[in-house]
């Protein structure tokens, strides 16, 4: 921490604040509603930006062993054990609509009266003191633990009360246009999506073109072209007929009549070349084999981006058993199955790859401009028509037969090269909009931790030399402070359990007598006679030691985190 200014100190958490420790109780304890005999608590989830509400669960008022252990208004709520990136995190609680408590992975920092709780809650936001938590913190494979005690000796940058004031009330002032400022710029890419989409649909129904189509001369154009789409395939011999299911009835609905005039309507069936139809690939590609034959899974293009780098390889045999299925550069590639309706042009690094079962080919005959079939197919035109073909339970997914009836709305060809002009310079503009938004946010999410260190460095308001002493204030908090008496420490009530007695010994002693290989912290403490903080230390120290074995693990039916022996 750098030096503070004149007037100001460095306290001690514990000098400023109480810090106080949730409660514990078995997970059967959860209830869903209030009654008169229960109490809300709060877990690490409702540790937000503010407290959260929405999402709470009560437990019975007997698990609340001391008032002190209900929230306050004012009080700092924070994650004492969470993940490394989470633990230390704050909310503060400005009201509290039920008697609340808080288990025990949360502790409450309660500012004493002489100290602006606002001015120790943004301090506590700070990356200083957010960095010193973690870093203090005990830790195992997926959680860290920041103890009471740990936090009571976090240094705390104290200014004169007149200015935790002035810093606290500039501070809520700043960070409240900074949080509008980041809320509007979260509405961003859900505006841009919409606006992508409203594209498509206006290109898709001749809305986008429509002033170029006036001024052309091509009545019939399009309705010509899908009867030549039609002629391909008749030259050729027709269709062969498959093995694939009808197409789902009722979904297929698109009427040309809904189409702007001399616009043709056909299907995929009679979209691609007639020598190499809508089909889909490989049904079991094998082990990955290093200089095999590359093959294209769903998984390889996710947001419709095709990721080169995880391509995997099937053998030769394989590749030619299924030859039907074998990619050109310029085909399209659609997701049929766990994610429908993915789609993405093949490049010339994959000409002669193959494809899986899960994703289907389009081999797009040239009289067609195939980006904007690339594009009508993902509008929302084709996507929710799609979606009403979805079939299966375990593994969902469209049939063959429902691609191949996909229906395509045909332009004449001059007015698809338009339609395709006209989206890629909107999408252009859309994607400059998307820099310009992550570059603001960048910059939004450095105004937070900027203005916090600013202001606990005091540059953010002025300094008066009228102002007490911070170190005045730090005697005299400690003038108020009851001191402790010290005394016989109470035993906690005894509980019936039908765990064996304590067990004298170390930790792994008790551990190795518990009847079941796997259980629960209250389990432990019930045969422990170690108070809490003690117990928690020496298991995170456990749990940090790959060879002690113990380890944490959760359990699925319990849905909660639990304990179990190990062999070493």
């Amino acid at each position: 921490m750098s030096a503070v200014p004149t007037n100001w100190t460095v306290a001690r958490l514990g000098d400023v604040s109480d810090v106080i420790r949730g409660i514990t109780f078995p997970a059967t304890a959860k209830q869903l509603s209030k009654t008169a005999n229960n109490v809300c608590c709060l877990r690490t989830a409702n540790v937000q930006r503010e407290v959260n509400w929405a999402d709470v669960y009560f437990v019975p008022r007997e698990f609340v062993k001391r008032q002190d252990q209900l929230v306050r208004p004012g009080d700092i709520l924070m994650s004492l054990a969470n993940s490394y990136e989470l633990v230390g995190k704050v909310a503060l609680a400005k009201h509290v609509p039920h008697e609340t408590a808080f288990g025990a992975f949360l502790g409450a920092v309660r500012p004493r009266t002489s100290i602006e709780g606002q001015y120790l809650f943004h301090f506590l936001r700070t990356p200083f003191a957010q960095s010193a938590l973690r870093d203090g913190s005990s830790q195992t494979t997926n959680i860290a633990n920041i103890s009471v005690g740990r936090l009571g000796e976090l240094r705390v940058p104290l200014a004169p009360r007149p200015e935790q004031k002035r810093i606290a009330d500039k501070l809520d002032a700043l960070l409240a246009r900074v949080d509008a400022c980041r809320d509007r710029l979260e509405r961003v890419p859900t505006i841009l999506k919409r606006f992508r989409q409203a594209v498509l649909s206006s290109a898709m129904v001749g809305t986008l073109t429509e002033t170029w189509r006036v001024s052309q001369a091509e009545d019939s154009a399009g309705v010509n072209l899908a009867e030549r789409l039609v002629a391909q395939h008749l030259a050729a011999g027709g269709h062969r007929v498959g093995n694939a299911a009808d197409p789902t009835e009722g979904v297929h609905d698109l009427s040309a009549e809904s189409l702007p005039a001399g616009w043709g309507l056909t299907t995929l069936r009679d979209a691609v070349d007639p020598q190499r139809p809508v089909t889909y690939g490989i049904l079991k590609p094998g082990p990955e084999l290093s200089g095999g034959i590359p093959y294209v899974r769903v998984a390889d293009f996710p947001n419709d981006r095709l990721a080169l780098g995880g391509i995997r390889r099937t053998s030769p045999a394989i590749d030619a058993e299924f030859k039907r299925s074998r990619l050109r550069a310029g085909d399209l590639l659609l997701s049929i199955r766990g994610t429908v309706g993915r789609l993405v042009e093949i490049p010339q690094e994959l000409e002669g790859a193959n494809i899986t079962q899960d994703t289907a080919r389009l081999a797009i005959q040239p009289m067609l401009n195939r980006s904007f079939v690339l594009w009508y197919l993902r509008s929302e035109h084709a996507q929710s028509r799609m979606r009403r073909a979805v079939k299966g339970v375990a593994v969902r997914g469209i049939n063959i037969g429902d691609v191949r009836a996909l229906q395509l709305p045909v332009p004449s060809r001059a007015e698809q090269d338009e339609i395709v002009r006209c989206i890629e310079s909107l999408f252009d503009l859309a994607d400059s909009m998307e820099v310009r938004f992550q570059t603001a946010r960048s910059c939004v999410e450095r105004l937070t931790p900027a203005l916090l260190e600013k202001a606990f460095r005091g540059g953010l308001v002025p300094q008066d030399p009228s102002d007490e002493p911070a170190s005045k204030l730090l005697e005299r908090i400690g003038l108020e402070t009851p001191a402790r008496v010290p005394g016989r420490r109470r035993m906690p009530p005894s509980r019936s359990t039908d765990l064996k007695p304590a067990i004298e010994g170390n930790l792994l002693d008790i551990i190795s007598h518990l009847p079941k290989a796997g259980f629960t912290f209250d389990e432990l403490r019930q045969a422990s006679s170690a108070d809490y903080e003690s117990l928690k230390e020496r298991l995170f120290a456990l749990l940090a030691d790959a060879d002690s074995g113990v380890e944490q693990f959760f359990d699925t039916d319990a849905k909660s985190m639990k304990l179990r022996r190990v062999r070493k």
